[in-house]
């Protein structure tokens, strides 16, 4: 079944105002047709950000024949409460408010630097789906699990405690990444035939989640140290649909070669 390639650039802590507005508009008028694409700023910039890339691509689309992809943006959290006094945290109805349209949860910076535990995950996860929005949801395993053999066992309960709940008709809007935490900002990557067995698996643990025809047409992106060298040979792996990009989505010319890799691997 194909699958849309799916490229998400996560800023994580990174970027002020101007340089934010800039990058995204670069990253907007750079895209190719073939590929969803999807940038996460810092909570602050959401709204300029977004107003950038609206700008970006109108203005692209006056220029050449046919509109331009539009860069959806994305937002790397979320609270799982509507509203209330939960100092500090942003809902999904307050991120939709800002034009948001996806949202990272679980990502392995918010599971293993700031505690979250997979129920809280779940939570969050559901409330962005029952807010009408997309949802990355991150899985992966440490080193120390890699090493006794656990990589298998460890997205199997991540992705169980994940998507529990979420209705066989919200998982059109689930992006599955997986990120093994050994590969993050150390320069060690997985190799593509490490990201092709992880993502296989992944697959067939949603077929019987929930279908053959829900685990065919779910993209699972790979989210470890991505980079312009080995994008090509990680996204040409079968069940590979794509990247979340850390570092590299910081510069556009490296984001946009990631982008072009997936798309040349769609054709």
């Amino acid at each position: 079944m194909a699958r849309t390639p799916y490229v998400g650039g996560n800023w994580k802590m990174n970027t002020d105002r101007a340089s934010a507005e800039a990058l995204a508009a670069e990253v907007a008028l750079g895209v190719v047709p073939g590929v969803e694409v999807a940038i996460f700023p810092p909570f602050p910039y959401l709204i300029p950000v977004g107003e950038a890339v609206l700008g970006a691509d109108a203005r692209a689309a006056a220029q050449r024949e046919g509109a331009r992809p539009l860069v959806k943006l994305g937002a790397q959290d979320c609270y799982f409460e509507k509203n209330g006094a939960f100092t500090g945290e942003v809902s999904p109805e307050m991120l939709s408010d800002c034009a948001v349209q996806s949202v990272l949860t679980g990502h392995s910076e918010r599971r293993h630097v700031l505690g979250e535990p997979d129920e809280l995950v779940n939570r969050k996860t559901r409330a962005v789906l029952d807010a009408g929005l997309g949802c990355v949801l991150c899985i992966g395993e440490r080193l120390d699990e890699r090493k006794t053999g656990q990589t298998d066992a460890v997205n199997e309960r991540q992705l169980r405690a994940g998507l529990s709940g979420v209705a066989p008709e919200q998982m059109s809007r689930v992006v599955v990444a997986y990120e093994p935490v050994w590969a993050i900002g150390t320069g060690v990557v997985a190799t593509p035939a490490d990201a092709q067995d992880a993502h296989a698996n992944i697959r067939a643990l949603l077929a019987d989640l929930y279908s053959p025809a829900i685990a065919a047409s779910t993209r699972i992106i790979y989210g470890g140290s991505l980079k312009p060298s080995n994008a090509a040979e990680i996204l040409a792996q079968p069940d590979v649909d794509g990247g979340l990009v850390g570092g590299a989505s910081l510069k556009a010319a490296d984001f946009l070669a990631i982008v072009q890799a997936a798309a040349r691997r769609h054709r």
